[in-house]
């Protein structure tokens, strides 16, 4: 059985920004409705009645009640207003609907199954959901509170079209009216993300520990003899150190010719 939702309203007489803030200041907010052959009218709602109602999702995706003057007139949510940095509601839109009439609506999708089926469960692979409503046109009476999709059948790499939604009787999508078969929901192999190295800075001032060498070592480099191994040491280079210089041997004498 669907949730019966009613909103109480009183006509606001007072309209303008200093009359919206006024009003605010007592703890209601400005509404509009609109619709159908009636001029639009300016409400006066209940903030505290109004927070309490949005906290069910239905109530986003139903037809309301809205209590004025004594009589009842039927209505959906269209718009809200929030303030960008308080939880304080500013405005709300309501439009009028009518029994011979259809309407769209944006109604939520409700996921079932994703857990396990056989993409997730056997095939290690990830569900990813693309869209989370879908904009329906029905009469106010078929209007459904949510469309339920079963992703428990779903294997690696399959994916679920609007064109696969089941909908109830008289219910239409309206995307699907402008050929747009949009994807709602696959299951993919999840992306492997590689994590960078964070390589450490080292402060100014100070050396970093892989330039400095222990005594024993520092002293072993410098006993080494420049050049590769079984070259002899180039020409002005500097002796080893602790190695003793080599005496200077005497010239050969040229025999004088006779």
């Amino acid at each position: 059985m669907k949730e019966t939702f009613v909103v109480n309203t009183e006509v606001r007489g007072d309209q303008g920004k200093g009359a919206s803030r006024r009003l605010r200041r007592t703890g209601k907010v400005p509404a509009i409705v609109y619709g159908g052959k009636e001029a639009p009218q300016q409400l006066a709602l209940s903030h505290q009645e109004m927070s309490h109602h949005l906290e069910t999702e239905a109530f986003y995706s139903h037809i309301l009640t809205l209590k004025l003057d004594g009589k009842d007139q039927q209505a959906v949510l269209k718009d809200v207003q929030r303030h960008p940095a308080q939880p304080v509601y500013l405005h709300f839109d309501f439009q009028r609907v009518f029994a011979d009439q259809p309407i769209r609506m944006r109604v939520p999708l409700h996921f079932k199954g994703g857990e396990s089926c056989p993409g997730v469960k056997t095939q290690e692979g990830l569900i990813e959901h693309l869209l989370v409503f879908v904009v329906v046109e029905s009469l106010p009476k078929d209007l459904p509170e949510f469309i339920e999709v079963d992703l428990s059948k779903m294997e690696l790499n399959d994916s679920i079209h609007l064109s696969q939604l089941k909908l109830g009787t008289g219910v239409s999508l309206v995307e699907l009216k402008h050929g747009k078969d949009l994807v709602v929901a696959t299951c993919h192999v999840p992306r492997m993300v590689e994590e960078e190295v964070p390589v450490a800075e080292v402060p100014a001032g100070e050396v970093p520990a892989t330039a400095i060498k222990p005594e024993g070592e520092a002293a072993a480099g410098a006993a080494a003899a420049p050049g590769k191994p079984g070259e002899a040491p180039k020409a002005g280079a500097a002796p080893a150190a602790g190695a003793k210089p080599e005496a200077a041997k005497p010239e050969a004498k040229k025999p004088e010719k006779k």
